[in-house]
């Protein structure tokens, strides 16, 4: 009976490595053209099943308590190598800091318009060089903070509208997208130069004028990784590209999918969203494309890994992510049920809402059931 066991026991061992050899097997091609290596992925990831295990261990933000607990809105999130956690209110206009413990360390800035405070801060990030970068809208300044609060510098943005998601590399370079509005409405992004001087154009697209709108428009994503490439997709097609610090391209990852139907429902909930009703009000003319984009959304961690937000929906009601390796391999489809704003030291920081519009910051240990090794 022991003997009979320990066959079984081998025999499912087997199976289990078949499955495991037969499921990393990717099925994509690579090739070189123009010295830029393209990476064409299928529409199926290398890995199914559940490759990704996540166990939340913080959770930030209180409904009632002490102030420096509580959050209006959450609009940013990033973290430091120390592994305190900056969160970005953009209605009470500062950050608050905590430790990697959940505990309150201090407060950054403040609303107003003296030197160092902010009137309608969008977006934070902490650069390689252990600044915090916040940019302002409203005042179109980019402020520049030490990581215990200490104002380093203010650089006007030019009258630059819009400052999209400044993030900032080893050499202080800045990649950023902004719109201008002229006759045409053009959107762009671009790398600066650290005093904010214009270094090179990466892309630049029209986005429809008002009364035209189109909900679904193309944009663009981007990042930088831990060796100052930028990785970033216009969304219009399914290709993400990367540029070395100087913004040549190197490397193209493209992917087959399934484009998603942009429903009636979807129509209807738009127009309550922004509206207050069913049907767009007299004098405005939406453009309605029949497909969504492939893409909403891409973050990447410290390993290198991309991750794409689709407009696919998992049976549970989630949207899935398309994992690609640091070669650009579709390693795996994951569905997340919130958008992934910072992977460090296996760690997945998140920013969630409750049904009463409470927002919390959300930290979980991340597992990975895969054999990169094989990659």
């Amino acid at each position: 009976m022991k003997k009979t066991n320990i066959f079984l026991v081998l025999f499912l061992l087997f199976l289990a490595a078949s499955c495991t050899q037969q499921d990393s097997e990717w099925k994509g091609t690579i090739k070189t053209q123009d010295g830029v290596t393209i990476v064409e992925n299928p529409m199926e990831p290398m890995y199914s099943g559940s490759v990704l295990e996540l166990e939340e261990d913080l959770m930030i933000g209180e409904k009632e308590g002490p102030e420096e607990y509580m959050f209006s809105e959450v609009r940013d999130v990033d973290v430091d190598s120390e592994e305190n956690i900056y969160v970005l209110d953009s209605k009470e206009t500062h950050i608050q800091v905590f430790d990697k413990d959940g505990v309150y360390l201090r407060t950054v800035g403040q609303k107003g318009q003296g030197p160092g405070e902010m009137q309608s801060a969008r977006s934070l990030s902490i650069t390689p060089n252990n600044e915090i970068v916040v940019s302002d809208w409203s005042a179109r300044v980019l402020h520049f903070f030490s990581l215990d609060g200490k104002l380093l510098k203010s650089i006007d943005l030019k009258g630059m509208l819009w400052f999209l998601k400044p993030v900032v590399d080893s050499q202080n370079h800045i990649v950023a997208g902004y719109t201008v509005m002229d006759q045409t409405v053009t959107g762009y992004l671009k790398i600066f130069n650290p005093d904010l001087t214009e270094k090179k154009t990466i892309y630049s697209y029209q986005v429809a004028q008002y009364p035209k709108v189109n909900p679904f428009f193309a944009q663009c994503f981007w990042q930088i990784d831990s060796r100052d490439h930028i990785i970033w997709g216009y969304n219009d097609i399914y290709e993400i590209q990367y540029l070395k610090p100087d913004g040549s391209l190197f490397m193209k990852i493209i992917k087959e999918y399934d484009p998603v139907k942009i429903t009636e429902q979807k129509k209807i909930e738009y127009c309550k969203s922004q509206y207050g009703q069913e049907e767009p009000p007299e004098g405005i003319e939406i453009s309605w494309d029949s497909h969504h984009n492939p893409f909403i959304y891409l973050s990447i961690d410290e390993e290198g890994r991309v991750f794409v937000r689709t407009y696919e929906k998992a049976p549970n009601g989630q949207y899935y992510y398309d994992v690609f390796n640091s070669q650009g391999k579709y390693m795996a489809k994951i569905p997340l049920e919130h958008r992934p704003r910072v992977w460090k030291k296996d760690k997945l920081y998140v920013v969630s809402e409750d049904q009463q519009g409470f927002h919390q910051v959300r930290r979980y240990s991340v597992s990975w059931n895969l054999n990169e090794s094989m990659l």
